[in-house]
Order: C-alpha cells, then sequence, then structure tokens
C-alpha cells in the first residue's frame, strides 16, 4: 500500500489507542484512571512521531559538476623558486623550437611563411581569383619566430568566432602583380603564391605590408624606416595624440577590413605591430 495512504491510518489508529488504554475497565481502581490518561496524552505525540513527520527529501539538484582537478593527488610543484621557474620556462622554449625545427621556413617577396597544412588541388597563379579564410593574430610571447606559437586572434573571416562572422563565407580577392596597385592588403596578394587548394600557411604580417599607410610619417614599427607616425600638435594630450595618430596611418580602405567596431578597434591598436595571418586556401577560381 502506498506510503501517502497507510501513515495516517496506522498513525489515527495509535492514537486512539493511547487515548482509550487509560479508561480499560480491566484497570482495578478508578483513581488511577486520570494518571493513566495523562500518560496517554503524553504518549500519544510520541507514538505519532514516526508516522507524521514527513519523510527525508531525495530531490535531484540539477546543475554543473565542479570541473576535475587538473593535477592528480599528491603531485607537487614542478619549480619552487624563481631560478627553477626560469630554468624550467627556457626549457620550455628550447623544446618548442625542436619541434619547430622540423617545419620549414620560406620566403617570398620578403616576406617569411611557413605551410601549416600542403593542398592537393589547384595551385595559384598570378592572375588567379582566389576565395580563402582568414586569421589575423597577434603573436603571442613564444613565437621567437614571428609564426609559431599560440596567436591572439585580432579579427578572422570564414571561422564563425565572431557573432557576425558566418562559419562558411570567405574573403574573394584576385591575385596581382605586387606592383600593380590593388585594394587588397600587399601580405594577401604575396601570401597565397604557391599555395593549392586545401593548403593552410601561416605568413607574417609586417606593418609596411599590412594596413599602414604607404608613407615616410608612417612608415615605423618592425621594418619601417620612418618615425611611426609621430605627430606635431599644439595640444598636449597624449591620448588625443596617439588617436590623430592612430586615424592618419591606419588605412581604412584595405581589404580584408574589419566588420565589427570592436575588431576595427583591436586592429587599430596593432595595425603598426608585426602580425600573423594565417590563411587556408578554399579555392581557385
Amino acid at each position: 500500500m502506498n506510503a501517502v495512504i497507510w501513515r495516517p491510518i496506522v498513525a489515527l489508529l495509535a492514537l486512539v489507542i493511547a487515548l482509550t488504554s487509560s479508561y480499560s475497565p480491566s484497570f482495578p481502581s478508578k483513581r488511577d484512571r486520570p494518571k493513566l490518561g495523562r500518560r496517554g496524552f503524553i504518549l500519544a505525540p510520541a507514538l505519532l512521531a514516526p508516522f507524521v513527520l514527513p519523510e527525508p527529501s531525495h530531490g535531484l539538484v540539477k546543475g554543473v559538476a565542479p570541473p576535475p582537478s587538473s593535477k592528480p593527488k599528491g603531485e607537487k610543484l614542478k619549480c619552487k623558486t624563481i631560478d627553477e621557474c626560469e630554468a624550467l620556462q627556457e626549457a620550455n622554449i628550447a623544446k618548442e623550437r625542436a619541434e619547430m625545427a622540423d617545419i620549414k621556413v620560406a620566403t617570398v617577396n620578403g616576406i617569411k611563411y611557413v605551410d601549416l597544412e600542403e593542398g592537393a588541388g589547384k595551385e595559384v597563379d598570378s592572375g588567379s581569383t582566389v576565395q580563402v579564410r582568414f586569421k589575423v593574430l597577434k603573436a603571442g610571447k613564444r613565437s621567437y619566430d614571428g609564426l609559431s606559437g599560440e596567436g591572439t586572434v585580432v579579427f578572422s573571416d570564414g571561422y564563425g568566432l565572431e557573432d557576425n562572422e558566418k562559419p562558411d563565407s570567405f574573403f574573394e580577392y584576385k591575385v596581382t602583380s605586387v606592383q600593380t596597385p590593388s585594394d587588397v592588403v600587399e601580405t594577401f596578394i604575396s601570401g597565397v603564391s604557391g599555395m593549392k587548394e586545401g593548403g593552410v600557411r601561416r605568413v607574417e604580417v609586417q606593418p609596411q605590408k599590412g594596413w599602414e599607410k604607404k608613407s615616410t610619417e608612417c612608415d615605423g614599427g618592425p621594418g619601417g624606416k620612418g618615425n611611426g607616425g609621430e605627430v606635431k600638435t599644439d595640444m598636449m594630450i597624449v591620448p588625443t595624440a596617439k588617436m590623430v595618430q592612430e586615424e592618419m596611418c591606419f588605412d581604412k580602405k584595405l581589404l580584408p577590413f574589419p566588420k565589427s567596431y570592436a575588431q576595427e578597434r583591436r586592429m587599430a591598436q596593432r595595425f603598426d605591430q608585426a602580425l600573423i595571418l594565417e590563411i587556408g586556401l578554399i579555392k581557385v577560381l
């Protein structure tokens, strides 16, 4: 029988027995009956408690389980002093360099690149129209050669990393000669030279071959010959002068260009730095 049904019945019976037992005619003296009646009232709650009190709750609480510990129990720290930690860091860097030693770094039109994946389709020629997906990255601290290691994405297309970016989108442009005027960033034109469909390549982006305007005033930063966009102004407010420098040297007419304001601001802060272009060749038309 269901506990919800039998528990009240048993409780009622216990109460009746406790109250009526004191008035049983078998008791020899009427003088003792009131005492037993009082005992019945005292005994009744004790008898009712196991049947009236609710059962313990066993509800299932939904939620996210805590993440497992990243370190096994009992694992000791790899370094305890500053010298030990510095030595460990140097060993890790040496290990990464040894792993990158097998990757061939080549140069095209003065730009370093490394092929992460070799393509097997149609090869890019001068005059070809290509469809690519790409990520513009800020090099990480361990990128000793400007191409290796992890990087922070500044802006991208075709990877679905931003809310306004579709994962199946691409950037299409024509591969012309470097000497031919074009509205496409020079690194995109030189960087796909010799690639085949399906290939993935990392290319260094020098500011002068990226989104920096080609002028002596703006030709600063890595590989530059100018003063890096120093602006003469009567105003002594440094942040204002910095904004003027960005607006003066950041070429917003070159393609590809960030599609959102957040991407544009990130690019405006880094266009005069050495960046990494990770480009995947989708199709050669």
